[in-house]
């Protein structure tokens, strides 16, 4: 898979889609922690209808060096040097949790880029609670905490109460991120967790001219339906749209309903 130098890290990522000439190309911005294999449930989806773009943030995955400096913003310079290095005029972004942060970042600095902006399970900034319940995933992490109750805690957040039901769900995802094979250092997700600690675009949202579609998941926990709906209030003209029974990790739970919400948005406009 494709390896590119950006602003002096190696930046990992992924074309997923036969031809440029479906429409826009979509490019796909992860959250805390992880990396462009967190929008599998979704990507093949997503790529029939869209010719889409992947990669690992700053600090995460096979980006390299994990131990980099990192900010919001520098993650989002990344993106643009991302997108010329494809040679692409400007593209639809979708950015989910912290890749929010970074999609807001880059479509308030660099307008020309984004066409169509998508912000799932996301705000402006980040809350002192979850910024509190960051900072206490990267203690555990750095205290040798075992790892299969270090994520089965993580999921506490990221979803509904109905997936807590499907017990063989639950240790088919454990299983998973125990097994992935590129997992991110505590320092990596200690210095992310600053990142999005010290982001705040809330007095910007206001300069947003691309057009704006904001998802939120019924139960999510870390980004509540009323944030989302205030962020989607707050940007001039964007639209919201809910999914029931998801919380935070909405395209894991609920990957149809996500995919056709994107698909059904980027199409209207």
């Amino acid at each position: 898979m494709p390896i590119t130098d950006i602003h002096g890290i190696d930046l990992y990522y992924e074309i997923h889609g036969e031809t440029h000439d479906i429409g826009v190309p979509l490019v796909l911005v992860a959250g805390l922690a992880s990396d462009s294999q967190s929008w599998q449930p979704v990507v093949e989806d997503l790529s029939s209808r869209h010719f889409v773009v992947t990669f690992d943030n700053r600090g995460v995955g096979r980006t390299r060096p994990q131990d980099t400096q990192i900010s919001i913003s520098q993650i989002a310079d990344d993106c643009v040097g991302l997108i010329r290095h494809l040679g692409l005029s400007y593209v639809n972004l979708l950015g989910h949790s912290m890749g929010g942060f970074i999609a807001l970042d880059l479509a308030i600095r660099y307008p020309e880029w984004v066409n169509q902006l998508i912000l799932a399970s996301t705000s402006a900034s980040s809350s002192s609670r979850n910024n509190a319940l960051f900072s206490n995933w990267v203690s555990c992490l750095e205290s040798g905490m075992d790892s299969r109750l270090w994520y089965r805690n993580l999921f506490f957040w990221f979803f509904s109460r109905q997936f807590f039901d499907n017990q063989v769900a639950v240790d088919e995802a454990v299983r998973y991120a125990l097994d992935y094979p590129y997992p991110q250092s505590a320092i990596a997700l200690g210095n992310q967790v600053k990142a999005l600690a010290s982001f705040d675009c809330t007095d910007d949202l206001a300069t947003i001219s691309a057009k704006t579609m904001v998802i939120s998941g019924r139960e999510d926990l870390l980004f509540p339906f009323e944030v989302c709906t205030h962020l989607a209030q707050a940007i001039p003209g964007a639209s919201l749209r809910t999914i029931d029974n998801a919380a935070h990790s909405i395209h894991w739970e609920q990957p149809q309903a996500f995919t056709d919400s994107v698909s059904e948005f980027l199409s209207q406009n």
